[in-house]
């Protein structure tokens, strides 16, 4: 019985050993901040250092004397998600993106404590020090959050706001069944921690092809960028902060959303699977005069997946909502060179 007893642990104890080397052989370091800006700048990137002592990571482009449109990306997302927007709409607008705290490549201090008002005061305090008094708001998923959160915090800064894929009502899937299932293991509390140091790129990859309908759109290049930008200093602290605390939000009601009065456009693909389509329909039916449309054949990322019809349909919407504010002050509207 002695053998027995003895061999179950020699069992028990190869197990954790191999366990505890799986474990640091799938380890990652972080990226330093320096070694992601080589690689994921541009020339238009420029910083700004904010109150709370977040180092903001921005773009601003296009034409610059055009009204402005000022975007924000979502969850573990970055700036790079507005691109097809900027190539698309920059000819008219100036577009200013955004990298929050915990995503791409802005820095945040250590401890920061991540939610979505935080998010809604960076943003509050990167348009005080960029002079931008009035500007159209977009934002994606928890981005849309942060967007129609800062548009009820600030509605006389805003004069329009779109929200695509936008997060905030409660979630009603029973058990969040249809979420990719790197989600599902990071909102676990105990393996959450766990995972947050290891190499997630696989988990990554089906949870970038789940946000699309199409899921060719991702390639090496994407999971890359969105794998590398998680391991800058302190994100995957805040991701997981994100992640964990993800039902600790002021949630949308019709009653908080009666009070924007700006046009609002709610843009939604009609096969999203990580924010359900009838969120957009709830915030269509909560805010009056909204419009809304639902691309098909689309996932959680319209901005990306249907890039010709979702910038369309911004600058139909945008000429509308702005009509004749902002664009006495253009007396050209020819594209700056790229």
């Amino acid at each position: 019985m002695k053998w027995l007893f003895g061999g179950l642990l020699a069992i028990i104890g190869l197990v954790a050993l191999i366990a505890v080397g799986g474990y640091f052989a799938l380890k990652r370091d972080d990226i330093p901040y320096e070694t992601l800006a080589a690689r994921y700048e541009s020339a238009a990137s420029r910083y700004v250092d904010l109150p709370s002592g977040v180092r903001m990571h921005y773009r601003d482009e296009g034409q610059a004397n055009g009204p402005p449109l000022l975007l924000i990306h979502g969850f573990s997302a970055s700036l790079h998600t507005w691109e097809p927007w900027v190539q698309r709409l920059g000819d008219e607008y100036r577009i200013i993106t955004i990298d929050l705290p915990g995503h791409g490549l802005t820095r945040a201090p250590a401890g920061y404590q991540a939610s979505i008002e935080a998010f809604r005061d960076e943003v509050y305090q990167f348009t005080r020090a960029q002079d931008l008094t009035r500007f159209a708001l977009a934002g994606s998923s928890m981005g849309g959050n942060v967007a129609w959160e800062y548009a009820l915090a600030h509605p006389d800064q805003v004069d329009a706001l779109i929200l695509v894929g936008a997060s905030g009502w409660p979630e009603n899937r029973a058990g969040l069944d249809q979420d990719p299932p790197i989600f599902k293991l990071l909102r676990n509390p105990v393996l959450g921690p766990l995972l947050r140091d290891l190499d997630n790129t696989q988990l990554a990859r089906g949870g970038l092809q789940a946000s699309f309908y199409d899921p060719a759109f991702v390639d090496d290049a994407m999971v890359n960028r969105y794998v590398h930008m998680a391991r800058a200093p302190g994100h995957r602290d805040i991701l997981l902060q994100i992640t964990l605390g993800f039902r600790a939000r002021q949630y949308a009601t019709a009653e908080r959303l009666a009070a924007l009065h700006m046009p609002v456009l709610v843009l939604h693909g009609d096969t999203d699977r990580l924010v359900p389509t009838e969120h957009g329909q709830q915030f269509h039916d909560a805010i009056a005069g909204s419009q809304l449309i639902v691309f098909e054949q689309t996932g959680h990322i319209p901005q990306e997946e249907r890039a010709d019809e979702s910038a369309s349909a911004v600058r139909d919407f945008l000429h509308s909502a702005l009509e004749g504010a902002a664009l006495p002050a253009l007396p050209e509207l020819t594209a700056q060179p790229r």
